[in-house]
């Protein structure tokens, strides 16, 4: 699928699965740090790896945060392809990367079969846009092969949901007591489980969808499982109600630091580093910077830059 149509697709239903769309050769670096931060499936349920007492009892204990302690895993969270994809699919230039998280989990670790819902209460202080300019973008990246077996997410179509109002935003499958301030729905709605998809899929295989978009987790069922994969979210850069992460409160964390001095000038710029030629750049600022990150090539920032007079030539040729 060329990203015309994924574009087509993900604006007609409101979601869109690209499996594989990471190649193994892309993917490969970053896989290869899952164990800085998770137990492999091997260590988890054979008891061997001291860090399974985590996972145990929450959905969301097997979360981390950007940025990651593996700096390839770090450096996928704005892989060239994914942005690419995230201005396509958001039709517009000037986009942030507003949220990264690595997320594993295990078989019977905890419940991971979830109600079907929409994400935006904790995305944006507003409620979903369709405007264009507007809308904002998430995506999930399989770090490893994602079968029906390892809890793939089960996504509806907005055909099918496009009238739904924005209150309540959890629907049970069956009758249950509504609750959190009428946010849970009184009554099953079983009908949007029987129309809904599953987005298994191979590593590399990226699951994009909109904050409007009505999806669920689902259980992990095979025997002795482990499911790997990133949540990352993106927005235009003007959509300033789009929050979830700020990153300059982990700015001074050693992987952030590692992380800016290997990432590209546009990787940086996802993240708010100004682009070259914009005010913040100054002789001063550069030099700053240069003492703050002794290790990043500052100069496409510093090509922008006019050169200070030389000394003594200030006022020549006047009288």
């Amino acid at each position: 699928m060329d990203l015309n149509d994924a574009t087509h697709a993900w604006r007609t239903h409101g979601f869109v699965v690209l499996p594989g769309f990471i190649p193994a050769d892309e993917l490969a670096p970053a896989a290869g740090e899952l164990g800085l931060l998770f137990p492999s499936a091997e260590g988890f349920h054979g008891g061997g790896d001291a860090r399974r007492e985590r996972f145990l009892g929450d959905e969301f204990a097997g979360i981390d945060a950007f940025p990651f302690a593996g700096v390839e895993l770090s450096l996928l969270a704005v892989h060239p392809r994914l942005s690419r994809l995230a201005e396509a699919l958001l039709e517009d230039q000037d986009i942030r990367i507003y949220s990264a998280e690595a997320w594993a989990k295990y078989t019977g670790a905890a419940d991971y079969d979830q109600v079907m819902h929409r994400d935006y209460l904790n995305h944006t202080i507003l409620v979903p846009s369709d405007a264009p300019g507007c809308r904002q973008l998430e995506m999930f990246v399989y770090l490893a092969d994602v079968p029906d077996e390892l809890g793939p997410p089960h996504l509806v179509s907005r055909t099918r949901t496009a009238d739904l109002p924005a209150r309540p935003n959890w629907y049970p499958r069956d009758d249950a007591a509504g609750s959190e301030n009428g946010f849970v729905r009184t009554g099953g709605s079983p009908e949007l489980y029987e129309a809904e998809v599953s987005a298994a899929g191979p590593a590399g295989t990226v699951v994009a969808f909109q904050l409007g978009t009505f999806h669920r987790g689902t259980a992990l069922t095979a025997a002795r499982g482990a499911r790997y994969s990133m949540h990352l979210n993106y927005r235009p850069a003007g959509v300033e109600w789009g929050q979830r992460q700020g990153w300059a409160d982990r700015s001074h964390e050693p992987a952030w630091y590692r992380f800016v001095e290997r990432a590209s000038r546009r990787q940086l710029e996802l993240f708010g580093f100004p682009p070259p030629g914009h005010a913040f750049w100054t002789p001063d600022t550069l030099a700053a910077m240069a003492l703050r990150y002794p290790g990043l090539d500052l100069s496409p920032w510093r090509e922008t830059i006019s050169s200070p007079p030389e000394s003594g030539t200030a006022g020549a040729g006047l009288t």
